[in-house]
């Protein structure tokens, strides 16, 4: 009896070959749904960098404004703290080496 059943679980547990494709003759294609969903996560990815570089392009230009009027407030309001300094007036030149300057460029 011990035999028997010991021939049957050899039997059950022994697996028998089964034929195999070869791989070089199957062919793994996605087909059209797989090419649809590449495409359109590759649309979509495309889309959102296009949007993400206009965003940060905005962000930039605010900023460069908010610097550039912060600099024009603080120019404005120096003055105003500020003692203007005398400059040194500026020298005229004589009228006759303006006049002597004016006929050697009328040559």
């Amino acid at each position: 009896m011990h035999f028997a059943i010991s021939q049957l679980i050899h039997a059950a547990s022994t697996p028998s070959p089964t034929p195999t494709t070869d791989p070089a003759n199957t062919f793994y294609s996605p087909g059209t749904v797989g090419f649809l969903a590449t495409f359109f996560v590759t649309a979509a990815a495309i889309l959102l960098i296009f949007d993400m570089v206009r965003r940060v392009r905005r962000v930039r230009y605010r900023e460069e404004i908010r610097l550039k009027l912060e600099a024009e407030a603080e120019a404005a309001a120096a003055p105003a703290k500020e003692p203007a300094a005398k400059k040194p007036a500026a020298k005229k030149p004589s009228s006759t080496k303006a006049a002597g300057s004016r006929a050697k460029s009328n040559k």
